[in-house]
């Protein structure tokens, strides 16, 4: 809180908030009792507003501590004035005392006043000054932007005169090595650079309206015909070193013509027509060139075929019909190629073998199936085609080149090909080509190049109905055989039957990996053919049990075979597995009714009966002792008689050992089923004495399955 302090005759007034309490009191309860003494000037003072600025002023400290001394308003107020004007008068007085220091001060205020307006003036002048440089600059500013602008364009025109100077102008140096030069690779720069002239001249709209144009273009279009002349003299030059014998055109092509391409493109630009007779002159020799190449490896290879099968060569053909005139070219060691793929199958591992060289083979004397020379012939045909196909479309920049030019070689091969196939009555052979062409599919597929793939297509094309044409000439074969002639008086395997085993074996080893659908639909359609003839052929025998022999013989041969081609065993195979499962069956049953007739009827017909119960005619001892004894007299005897006839009887030793233990366990279940019939019989026990005991009918089984 402020302090109010007077020090007028000693006087003073000291209003604090200290540590005295203060009193409360109502003001204007005091107020409403103060009498104020009228003055001569009270007439003048308005009281408008006193109530309101008491009640402000009513929680105010100093005036509630001057209303509380009981102090009257105007000797306050008198206290109040005398002590402001001693104040003032004390600081006339400070002021006074300090006159010269103002004196100075004032002094020193007017030098720096002068001062500044000096240094005003001086400013002033700076700022005109000032005001004049930036003005300077922005004009120096504006011509320097202005010089820049035209250095800019006086660079653009420089530099496109230049460029045009460069492009439009024709060096001496280029005129003679143009006119004089030889053709090479500092000719072939100097091509591309008068290449770039021409198309500068004939495409810039500008070159056409420019006086330069009429002096030079004439000698652009002398250098122009004078180049496309030269180039064609030259590249043709080339071309014709590809007729000669005995190159080696692919060399050639690499190492020579692939260099000067650019010759070719030069020509293509600027000299169409001299370029299409290049490209007709190139066509034209390497048509003729290939096609003789093709026509000579083919006649070489001819001479290396060895012929597999004639139309003669079916598995129902009787092999008697066969004149063995017509065998005279042939090693009979070769004969078993007719059906059975055997060696035949390496040349699907060798696709990608080189191609045969038909002098190294006709030295060695060594003769190949058709399939073998097929495959050379076509490796031969890739590689060429390949190597064609990107020379053409590195030199001229078409692939459509290449068919105009292997035009020939199709042709020649066609030819061949339509002479060879309508003669071919190979099956095998025909559906190994099949496979072959497949892989050179793929072949060509990996290398990325299309250009052979409507050939391989055709030729597959051509391949299947040939295929099916000979596949169903076996078929009729087996469906029109004569079972008379065919028929032999022997239970061993049939040579049909190992025909069919193998060619069907053959194809299924070739569809393996291809799963073809409409393959094994006619191997079903051969396996039918084959059941019905070899059934009229069992029929054919007069005993039952030689009908069942000659079939299990075939059966279990056929079974062997296809193991060979398909280890895991398709549908043909469990066919005849299933075939010899029950005929193995039934010669079970009549080699046992053979030797033990008597006792396998009493067992099938009586053993089952119970002795104890009531019937019409029981088992007794009389009609059950006979067979016990046969049985006991002769058992060992007729066991060794099922052995020497099923060694005999059988082809494969294995098969044979295998129906004779079946056999056995099958006797030896009959004679259990009798030995427990004899038990339940009314004084069976009589005949325990002739009873063969089943250890030693299991020992003497034993002895027999040692065999194997």
């Amino acid at each position: 809180m402020a302090y109010v302090s007077s020090n007028k005759e000693g006087d003073s007034y000291d209003v604090s908030n200290g540590d005295a309490p203060k009193t409360v009191f109502d003001l204007g309860a005091f107020v409403g009792d103060l009498t104020v003494e009228e003055d001569a000037s009270s007439d003048d003072i308005s009281l408008e507003g006193l109530q309101q600025e008491l009640e402000e002023c009513k929680h105010d400290d100093v005036v509630a501590n001057i209303l509380s001394k009981g102090t009257k308003l105007r000797e306050h107020t008198k206290g109040v004035e005398n002590n402001i004007r001693q104040v003032e008068l004390d600081s006339i007085q400070d002021y006074i005392k300090e006159s010269d220091n103002l004196v100075s001060l004032h002094d020193q205020i007017r030098d720096c006043d002068s001062i500044l307006s000096q240094m005003e003036t001086l400013l002033s002048g700076f700022q005109s000054e000032i005001g004049s440089i930036s003005s300077d600059i922005k004009i120096l500013q504006e011509k320097s932007m202005d010089m820049g602008l035209k250095l800019k364009n006086r660079k653009v025109a420089e530099s496109k005169l230049a460029k045009f100077v460069e492009d439009i102008i024709v060096p001496p140096r280029m005129v003679d090595i143009i006119v004089e030069g030889e053709v090479n690779d500092e000719y072939m720069r100097t091509l591309e650079i008068l290449s770039k002239k021409l198309k500068f001249v004939e495409v810039d709209l500008m070159v056409k309206t420019s006086k330069a144009l009429k002096d030079v273009q004439p000698e652009l279009e002398k250098l122009r015909q004078k180049a496309v002349s030269k180039v064609f003299d030259f590249i043709v030059q080339k071309l014709y070193a590809l007729r000669k014998p005995k190159t080696n055109i692919q060399i050639l092509q690499q190492n020579v013509l692939l260099k000067y391409k650019y010759v070719v493109s030069f020509l293509k630009e600027h000299g169409k027509e001299v370029y299409i007779e290049v490209r007709g002159a190139y066509i034209d020799t390497m048509n003729k060139v290939l096609s003789a190449h093709f026509r000579a490896y083919i006649q070489a290879l001819e001479k290396l075929q060895l012929d597999i099968a004639t139309s003669n060569d079916l598995i129902g053909v009787e092999t008697r019909n066969t004149s063995l005139f017509l065998r005279g070219r042939e090693p009979l060691k070769n004969r078993s190629a007719v059906f059975a793929l055997g060696e035949r199958r390496k040349i699907l591992k060798e696709i990608e073998e080189p191609a045969l060289i038909p002098h190294i083979a006709e030295a060695s004397n060594i003769k190949y199936p058709y399939e073998v020379l097929f495959r050379s012939l076509h490796k031969l045909l890739m590689d060429t085609a390949t190597s064609e196909y990107h020379f053409c479309d590195d030199f001229f920049g078409e692939e459509s080149i290449f068919y105009e030019i292997f035009a020939g070689p199709f042709s020649v091969i066609d030819e061949h090909f339509n002479s060879i196939l309508p003669n071919c009555y190979d099956a095998i052979g025909v559906m190994l080509m099949i496979r072959i062409i497949h892989q050179h599919q793929l072949i060509m597929s990996r290398r990325r190049i299309p250009c052979l793939d409507s050939y391989l297509d055709k030729v597959n094309i051509a391949l299947w109905p040939r295929f099916k044409m000979v596949f169903d000439l076996h078929l009729n074969s087996l469906r029109n055989a004569n079972v008379k002639t065919l028929w032999e008086d022997d239970v061993h395997p049939h040579y049909v039957m190992r025909r069919y085993a193998e060619f069907t074996a053959s194809l299924i080893h070739l569809n393996v990996e291809y799963g073809d659908g409409q393959l094994e639909l006619n191997l079903e359609r051969l396996r039918m053919a084959i059941d019905d003839l070899l059934i009229k052929l069992a029929k054919s025998f007069p005993k039952p049990k030689l009908q069942t022999v000659f079939l299990i013989n075939n059966y279990d041969m056929t079974i062997a075979v296809l193991k060979e081609a398909d280890p895991e065993g398709g549908k043909i195979q469990m066919h005849f597995e299933e075939l010899l499962k029950s005929n193995t069956a039934l010669f079970v049953e009549e080699l046992l009714l053979e030797h033990f007739g008597d006792l396998i009827k009493f067992v099938k017909t009586r053993a089952s009966e119970d002795p104890s119960a009531s019937s019409e005619r029981p088992i007794t001892v009389a009609e059950v002792e006979p067979l016990v004894k046969d049985f006991a007299s002769r058992w060992k005897a007729a066991i060794e008689l099922m052995h020497k006839d099923v060694i005999t009887s059988f082809s494969n030793f294995l098969c044979g050992m295998e129906i004779l233990r079946a056999a056995l366990t099958q006797l030896l279940l009959y004679y259990t089923r009798l030995s427990d019939c004899i038990k339940r019989v009314v004084g069976g026990s009589a005949l325990n004495k002739d009873l063969v005991s089943i250890p030693s009918i299991m020992y003497e089984i034993r002895k027999y399955s040692r065999t194997f």
